[in-house]
């Protein structure tokens, strides 16, 4: 796709879709509140001293698997530095710039941009304990570091130039032995071999590397060849995705993947007089763009499962310019009323310079749309139609993933494999929020160490079945890897009723279990009910669901029948009432006992998205079969 075109086009130009500060008239159209922002933005860190990044820091991952010391100081200091340098393009009377040349000094100054646990040659190896400054290594963050400097200086080059023509100079010779020499070289395994699997960072660094070389004159030779490198790279990555434009990463993951891709896009795009933007109408692209509105559950809320949080971030310019380029008008509604529900709209913890560059220019566009979407939304109310944040069941092959809603419901359950990039042991998994509010939920990922991402993962809570809406049987839970899925997956999407049904047997290691046959069915304007029954000779007392809620469960066992419930046996009787929060009911039949234990939550991480304890609540079956029933009232 990409690979293609790049062999058979020429440059015609850098990248200067936005414009650089000394271009005045281009700035002032930025709404005149927002600049204002930005100045006291900047105003709040004029007097900040930008701090030296020792070894001791460096080496505190490979000593403790600590990452959050060295990555916090890291990540302020190139987040400080774009609220400078956005303050002065607001301003543009040099108030901003010593604050600017200390950050870009002292960025430069450091001995290495990745990041201690990325500082390895080869995938999924050892890191080394300090950065070996002779070989670069360009991970996600050397690659982002590049981009940020590289905007910061193309943004600022005039007034820098005023100051010492020798600033230029740094910022280009620290990207060229950094990031544009090491890319042109070396193979990094995200690069792409058409052989290993691939995920975010193909994109992601893709991106940053084609904002570092298409900000600034660099040889044709070396242009032309980063420009095939990278299309060669994203054909890798696009390859990994399905016809449907799942992001198997989870909908967090969608902004360093898919939204990246974007942007990769549209540099390519320019820098090419236009030689891609027939490939904003490939059915695939279009998909993966309009992914991000499909696992959207309400509010801030998506659809989660692997690392991905349920707090998936809210949508800004990159989500809302995607669904212009691709004719999709919906998400162009979707991503405007997101961001102006945006607590707040500068995204102060960015640390990618271009994407608050596309927001300021984006603003008043923005905020246009999303009021007109708005009275769109109203008039639809009017009529008793659907408002614009409906949507319709979807099904993604490609992962595995089914999403059913209705005006109270939502109902997401995840098929496919343990092989997933940020992979948790959940094939057969659900979430169900009712009325936009969490019921049963998946946990999420607690903050990054050296386990993470090491032979250990699967011995973190968050990442195993028994921490999921999920079976054990006995001490035996599911198990990583591409073996180890659903089968006979079966799934109805119908205006009436929605269902999703699969055996989870061969998601776990050989048991005493002969089948595990889950069918999870959301009635449009009725309950949602969830099926399990097995089969084989394991002691039905020694297999146990686990269910993770938000609010804590009260139960109560209810020898009466559940209320308008029926089955082909007649009433429930003898069954479990779970009383969640404020949020309703669940019913359980075929359980010999239930009991709760409360998770503190006490990682930052986890803290972002959980403001309390969850709980987990354990199931023992009674027989070979278990009905859970969640009414709608």
């Amino acid at each position: 796709m990409f690979k293609e075109i790049g062999e058979h086009m020429g440059l015609t130009g850098l990248f200067d879709v936005y414009p650089q500060a000394e271009d005045r008239k281009a700035w002032e159209e930025v709404p005149k509140s927002y600049r204002e922002q930005l100045i006291r933005e900047g105003e709040n860190w004029l007097d900040y001293q930008f701090p030296p990044i020792y070894a001791t820091d460096f080496m505190e991952f490979c000593r403790t698997g600590n990452r959050s010391g060295y990555e916090s100081k890291l990540f302020q200091k190139r987040t400080v530095l774009n609220a400078l340098v956005l303050a002065e393009c607001a301003q543009y009377q040099g108030r901003f710039l010593d604050g600017v040349l200390n950050g870009i000094v002292a960025i430069c100054e450091e001995s290495a941009w990745q990041l201690p646990a990325h500082n390895t040659y080869v995938r999924d190896t050892p890191q080394h304990i300090l950065p070996d400054v002779s070989r670069p290594i360009v991970d996600l963050f050397a690659a982002e570091t590049g981009a940020v400097l590289a905007m910061a200086e193309y943004l600022l080059r005039d007034a820098l130039g005023k100051v010492s023509p020798v600033i230029s100079k740094m910022v280009d010779k620290n990207l060229k032995e950094r990031v544009l020499d090491p890319y042109q070289s070396e193979h990094f395994w995200w690069m792409g071999d058409g052989k290993s699997p691939m995920n975010n960072w193909t994109s992601w660094c893709t991106q940053n590397v084609l904002i570092a070389a298409f900000t600034r004159k660099l040889p044709k030779p070396a242009q032309e060849g980063i420009l095939k490198k990278a299309c060669a790279s994203l054909d890798y990555f696009l390859d990994e995705y399905g016809e449907d434009g799942c992001c198997d990463e989870g909908a967090q993951y969608y902004r360093h993947a898919g939204l990246t891709l974007f942007n990769a896009m549209e540099i390519l795009n320019q820098v090419s007089g236009g030689a891609f933007e027939k490939l904003y109408q490939e059915k695939k692209i279009q998909n993966i763009a309009s992914y991000i509105q499909k696992v959207h559950v309400a509010g801030p809320y998506y659809v989660n499962f692997a690392d991905c949080s349920p707090l998936a971030g809210r949508c800004r310019a990159r989500e809302y310019l995607f669904g212009k380029r691709t004719g999709n008008p919906e998400l162009m509604d979707f991503a405007a009323r997101d961001y102006k529900e945006c607590e707040e709209q500068l995204d102060l913890e960015e640390h990618n310079l271009m994407y608050r560059v596309q927001a300021a220019f984006c603003h008043k566009e923005l905020m246009e749309q999303a009021q007109e979407s708005l009275k769109r939304e109203a008039a639809k109310q009017v009529e008793g139609k659907e408002g614009a944040d409906w949507q319709e069941d979807c099904y993604f092959p490609s992962a595995g993933l089914f999403v059913a809603r209705d005006s109270r419901f939502c109902l997401a359950v995840k098929a496919g494999d343990n092989a997933d990039s940020h992979n948790h042991n959940d094939v057969g998994s659900f979430t169900i929020y009712k009325d936009g509010q969490p019921m049963f939920i998946d946990v999420g990922v607690e903050s990054y160490t050296k386990k993470t991402f090491s032979p250990e993962r699967y011995t973190i809570w968050t990442m195993q079945s028994q921490y999921h809406n999920l079976p054990t049987f006995g001490q035996i839970m599911e198990k990583d890897g591409k073996d180890y899925k659903a089968r006979d997956v079966k799934f109805c999407l119908e205006k009436d009723c929605s269902w999703i049904c699969m055996d989870l047997e061969g998601a776990y290691p050989p048991c005493q279990i002969a089948s595990y046959i889950r069918k999870a069915c959301l009635k449009k304007g009725g309950d949602i009910q969830i099926t399990d029954t097995w089969e084989g000779s394991q002691d039905a007392n020694t297999v146990v669901l686990s269910l993770m809620t938000y609010e804590k469960p009260c139960i109560t066992q209810d020898t009466g029948k559940a209320k308008g419930q029926e089955t082909k046996e007649g009433n429930l009787d003898g069954i479990y009432r779970m009383e969640i929060g404020s949020l309703g009911s669940c019913y359980i039949k075929g359980a010999s006992g239930i009991e709760t234990e409360e998770i503190p939550i006490i990682d930052q991480r986890l803290k972002l998205a959980w403001k309390h304890n969850i709980f987990r609540t354990l199931i023992s079956f009674q027989g070979t079969s278990l009905e859970i029933m969640i009414p709608r009232d």
